[in-house]
């Protein structure tokens, strides 16, 4: 199993704060991209879902 994996399951910052902030690009992405309408429909969810749980796992141990 990698590192990144073990990251995940074991509940360490590092990890879930790069998922978190990757779901947080990702919906930044949905939202200026033109061509997709559900994606920018979906964007403000995405992003909102994404910040919130870089909050909540910023509490996570190293």
């Amino acid at each position: 199993m990698t590192g990144f994996l073990r990251g995940l399951l074991r509940l360490r910052r590092g990890p879930w704060e790069m998922l978190a902030t990757i779901i947080i690009a990702v919906g930044v992405f949905m939202l200026m991209q033109p061509f997709v309408l559900w994606a920018f429909t979906y964007s403000f969810i995405t992003t909102l879902v994404g910040t919130v749980m870089f909050i909540i796992v910023s509490h996570f141990p190293e």
